[in-house]
């Protein structure tokens, strides 16, 4: 009998028989011996059982990463349990970072990269974008080798893989030479600036996020993101379309200590120390929370944001906080931003799931005319048939599912309802 093992948030307690912790290909091939269901299981951030697995549970030992610098390639490759927070502090005194970073550099760069999670910036596609190469342990136990010029065909199929395909146990990324960012923060942006300025606001920087606790027609904070070097046409001293500039460190909850985030004031850094939104030496909170997020087409981002603003009262009664920022689309047959550049809408809910499943179909029914996708590792109630239609290369995936893995070792009921079946 195993001992229970729930994710980061505490929501979803995984139902395997086994656990087993690998540092090497050779050990996923060891720990798949047999027939029976197998998972990899990585920073165990996502908040929903897609990572579940009634068999056995394969984690990819974080503790010390494998790193190899290929300067020549400018490429990095990287062991399956490898997180991003671990990744840029090693890579940058050597030149090197990262296109993007998620808000949480905790993250698996694995993990991250199989549920399509993304960053942000207008011109900033998914973190997966970043992939060049990947070695994959497939159901027989075989290693194999796939990479973006080897394989063009059905790369785009085996990067974004929620799991179905096997245990990415390293990832070849490429990388651009190291960058410094400052952060800069104004506080109350209303809603009537960014339904007259929504573009001009998301292209003001490298990356933006609006938050918003969704008790008032504004953002409570703006978020900026200036790659140094790059052109800032605002001036972040005087106010940013009527939102003026913070004086002091400040958390996305209003009220909380900011301590654990990322540097701001305009304090320039390195991208991996800027661009997420917390530090990796902090936990960022007790994972006392819940978070939904959908991403639909950047063209639709004011129409929805008025949407949810018809739900404001039932969503403050709820939410944490509310995130809005774009992210560029990319080619992943199963990316939420495939083939579109989109508007990302986050909210970290209170821990109360009775409450927010609830109040998640009436989000889901305000925002269905602009087609929103929901984030794979997060919670929605979509249903089933309205998931499934987002996404015009599934069969192809389902396809590449069964030569990869054709007797079904790598599934389990989400993929089943909302993938594979």
């Amino acid at each position: 009998m195993h001992t229970p093992t729930r994710n980061w948030a505490g929501n979803q307690e995984f139902s395997f028989a086994s656990e087993v912790i690998v540092t090497t290909a050779g050990g996923v091939t060891a720990a798949m011996a047999g027939f029976g269901p197998v998972k990899a299981l990585g920073s165990r951030h996502s908040f929903n059982t897609i990572a579940d697995s009634s068999g056995t549970m394969i984690t990819l030992d974080a503790s010390n990463p494998a790193i190899d610098l290929d300067r020549a390639r400018q490429t990095v490759t990287v062991s399956g349990g490898a997180r991003y927070g671990d990744l840029g502090a090693a890579i940058q005194p050597e030149g090197f970072a990262l296109t993007n970073l998620a808000s949480l550099p905790h993250i698996s760069v694995a993990g991250a990269c199989a549920t399509g999670t993304h960053g942000s910036g207008n011109a900033n596609p998914i973190l997966a974008a970043s992939v060049a190469a990947l070695e994959l342990v497939t159901a027989t136990g075989a290693v194999q080798q796939f990479s973006r010029t080897g394989d063009p065909e059905m790369f785009p199929g085996l990067v974004v893989h929620l799991g179905a395909l096997g245990v990415v146990t390293s990832l070849t990324l490429d990388l651009v030479p190291a960058f410094d960012v400052r952060q800069h923060v104004h506080q109350r942006l209303s809603f009537d600036a960014v339904r007259e300025h929504f573009d001009e606001i998301m292209s003001s920087a490298y990356s933006v996020s609006l938050f918003t606790d969704w008790q008032r027609p504004e953002f409570t904070t703006v978020w900026r993101k200036v790659r140094v070097g790059d052109l800032d046409r605002h001036d972040p001293a005087v106010p940013f379309f009527g939102a003026p500039p913070a004086s002091e460190h400040l958390h996305p909850l209003p009220g909380l200590d900011p301590l654990p985030c990322t540097s701001q004031l305009g304090e320039p850094g390195p991208a991996y120390e800027r661009l997420p939104h917390f530090r990796m030496a902090f936990t960022p909170s007790s994972g006392d929370e819940l978070q939904s997020e959908y991403l639909l087409p950047r063209e639709h981002a004011v129409g929805a944001i008025d949407a949810l603003w018809s739900l404001h009262d039932r969503i403050s009664a709820l939410v944490l906080v509310g995130e809005v920022r774009t992210v560029a689309a990319d080619a992943f047959w199963l990316s939420p931003s495939h083939g579109r550049d989109s508007v990302a809408l986050h909210f970290t809910w209170r821990p109360d799931w009775p409450r927010v499943r609830e109040l998640l179909p009436d989000i889901e029914h305000a925002l269905a005319p602009f087609d929103p996708r929901p984030h794979w590792g997060k919670l929605f109630t979509m249903a089933r048939p309205d998931v499934r239609r987002c996404y015009p290369h599934l069969p192809r995936f389902i396809e590449l599912a069964g030569r990869l893995d054709p007797s079904g070792r790598f599934r389990n009921a989400f993929l089943d309802e909302f993938v594979l079946g």
